[in-house]
């Protein structure tokens, strides 16, 4: 990044920055909150088109544009309350219908004109009508619902005793509900109809909050200048890319702006522009989600690319999952939009994975004899034999994707130590990274028997004594050595302590993956018992694996999300020192 400062007249300021957004470039740096009473007019006024558009989104558009309304936004938030309000009043009135069904239809107004004679009826319902009822009382049948009789029962206004709890007098018949009802549907069918003619406007509605935004950007801009020379001048910051800069130098040339250019300090906070291929940047949302690197700090998107879509597909763990989620997002893809590509690139990861682990829709692809030998040696075996005993495989695999995982973030931490405060001042950054991925590399090389006891020894006590030196003795080169061997201690105990809780957070990999096999497995062995012979069975069998393998789904694609942002988040990110307190780059715009 480019620094900038503009220095120009104060009356001029408008008009140089609206320059500055139709060239689209430059970052000026300003309050990104509203900050006085315009801003939060016009952030308030975008809002309303935020929401107005977000109701707009899944509404099919009408045959016929309608009335053209003055106010596009305003009006579909009213539509949008209006139908809200209409629609609230609909389930009283369909439990009104249902109770006041056993009575049928009546005229309210002759329960008034049988008190005015001294007569009053009562209302009851029982699941059996006592035969003594009819002779004591004058008893009226009216319907029998749901193994239910419904009956009055005709007294004069006094002295008048019943064995069953009265129920409430209807207010009215059923039909009269009916109505109301009806009514409310066509009102609410009405405003249905006029937000889907409202539809034909998004690109309009789209346009306008473009267009506030836009507003908003630059007077945020405008009030971020510092007043000088008793308020006749305003200096601007701001940044560009380096790229940028021939051209907006050429522009600044032609308007005569005085400006001082130089090259962006860490100091500066310059805003920070990702710069990454088509695939690593589909990650870059995640990235964001914890915070966009420092202006000295290295991008961690790449290694989310890889290692989040590997331990994705760990979790799902299933190539039939793997390709639902393909043709989910392929389906979805307009609905999606830009997440779309990542469903299809985490769905071909879960299935690779899923072939791995052998399992398609909760099956051992093992057990399919049309399968070649081929394949299936290339299938991660059920068991694997460490030190004379017997491991789960994924297990295994699961905490060795991990250590690998934690020992590149050491790498990178040390790297990027060395990069920014120099390799004297790292020294005891390289010395936990010799220690711990020198050993990780040497036990593994002497497991495999590719280096002999004695040589294992004389190396392991060599990375030692090297390590030892960094971590107790030099790891700060400006500080008393009494306090770097105390600080090597403490530093010693957190390191190990945490190390070990670190690589077993990976063994979630596995575990989230069989819960979701087993689960699977409950619902195919369920289907089975329902399937029986066949016939009828087949209906309840599909219908069992079909509803719990979405469940099933649904649920491992949360965990899915979730996990594998953490062991991203905490575990390598902790690792690798990544801070993540940068802020985006965001160019003024038209």
């Amino acid at each position: 990044m480019t620094k900038y400062d503009f220095i120009l007249m104060s009356g001029d300021a408008d008009a140089f920055l609206e320059k500055l957004q139709s060239v689209g470039v430059v970052d000026i740096t300003r309050s990104l909150k509203p900050i006085d009473e315009k801003s939060e007019k016009l952030s308030a006024r975008a809002e309303v088109y935020r929401k107005a558009l977000s109701q707009l989104k899944e509404i099919e558009k009408a045959a016929d544009p309608g009335e053209k309304p003055t106010d596009f936004a305003v009006e579909v938030m009213e539509t949008v309350r209006d139908k809200e309000a209409l629609e609230a009043q609909l389930p009283q009135l369909y439990k009104d219908v249902e109770e006041r069904k056993p009575w049928g239809q009546f005229d309210a107004k002759s329960f008034d004109r049988l008190k005015e004679n001294g007569l009053k009826l009562h209302f009851y319902k029982a699941k059996t009508i006592e035969p003594e009822w009819k002779e004591q009382y004058a008893l009226s049948e009216i319907s029998k619902v749901d193994g239910y009789n419904y009956f009055v029962v005709v007294s004069e206004n006094d002295d008048y005793d019943f064995p069953l709890k009265e129920l409430p007098v209807p207010e009215s018949d059923f039909a009269a509900i009916e109505k109301q009802i009806a009514d409310l549907e066509a009102q609410v069918k009405q405003k249905k109809h006029r937000l889907a003619q409202l539809k034909w406007h998004e690109p309009v509605l789209q346009a306008e909050l473009d267009k506030t935004l836009s507003k908003l950007d630059l007077h945020l801009a405008h009030e971020s200048g510092e007043k000088a020379a008793e308020d006749y001048l305003t200096v601007f910051e701001g940044f560009a890319p380096a790229v940028n800069v021939p051209a907006l130098r050429d522009m600044l040339d032609k308007e005569a702006v005085f400006y001082v250019e130089d090259k962006a300090k860490v100091d500066d906070n310059p805003p920070i522009k990702l710069k990454n291929n088509k695939f690593v940047s589909m990650f870059e949302l995640l990235t964001d989600m914890y915070g966009r690197p420092k202006y000295d700090e290295f991008d961690p998107t790449v290694f989310i690319s890889i290692f989040f879509m590997l331990f994705f597909a760990f979790c799902m763990g299933d190539a039939g999952y793997g390709l639902v989620l393909i043709l989910g997002s392929l389906a979805l893809k307009k609905k999606l939009g830009k997440i779309a590509p990542l469903g299809i690139v985490l769905g071909v990861a879960t299935t690779i994975i899923g072939v791995l682990f052998h399992t398609f829709f909760s099956v051992d692809m093992l057990n399919w004899s049309w399968i070649p030998d081929v394949v299936k040696k290339c299938m991660l075996p059920s068991k694997i034999a460490f030190m004379g005993s017997e491991y789960d495989g994924a297990m295994v695999l699961a905490l060795l994707v991990g250590i690998v995982h934690i020992c590149l973030a050491m790498i990178v931490k040390t790297y990027q130590s060395t990069k920014v405060k120099g390799f004297a001042n790292s020294l005891g950054t390289w010395g936990w990274t010799l220690l711990i991925v020198g050993g990780i590399i040497v036990a593994g090389l002497a497991l495999m028997g590719v280096m002999d006891k004695a040589v294992t020894k004389w190396v392991i006590i060599i990375l030692g004594g090297l390590s030892a030196l960094g971590i107790f003795f030099l790891n700060d080169l400006h500080r008393n050595p009494l306090l770097n061997v105390g600080s090597g201690l403490w530093e010693t105990y957190n390191t190990v302590t945490g190390l070990l809780g670190d690589v077993l957070s990976y063994l979630r990999l596995y575990a989230l993956g069989l819960a979701g096999a087993k689960l699977g497995e409950a619902f195919n062995a369920i289907g089975t018992q329902a399937l029986g012979d066949g016939g009828v069975g087949w209906v309840w069998f599909i219908l069992i694996v079909v509803i719990g393998h979405v469940l099933n789904i649904a649920m491992c694609i949360l965990g899915a999300f979730v996990h594998p942002l953490r062991l991203n988040f905490l575990e390598f990110f902790k690792n690798s020192g990544y801070e993540g307190t940068g802020r985006k780059y965001k160019p003024l715009q038209s």
